[in-house]
């Protein structure tokens, strides 16, 4: 992964751009990584990777819930319940 200062970024934004175009470039303030470029490509394929894995979760969840008894009523109770 490449990397750049902030004010590397900043003075050579044109560059910076391009450079985000081939890999990720990190952006360092103070020798600390404060940010990651990347393509608009690589932002929606983790974006959809993310959302998959999310989706991914929330059916086995629902399916060991099932699986082990709860119901809409029963989760309905469970949420109203203010003890």
């Amino acid at each position: 992964m490449q990397e750049m200062t902030a004010n590397e970024a900043k003075t050579h934004f044109g560059e910076f751009l391009d450079k985000a175009q081939r890999e990720p470039v990190q952006v360092k303030r103070h020798n600390r990584v404060v940010g990651v470029l990347v393509s608009a490509e690589d932002y929606a394929a983790m974006r959809a990777f993310y959302a998959d894995r999310l989706r991914h979760r929330l059916q086995e969840s629902a399916a060991a819930a099932s699986k082990a008894g709860l119901t809409e009523e029963k989760l309905d109770k469970l949420l109203a319940d203010e003890s």
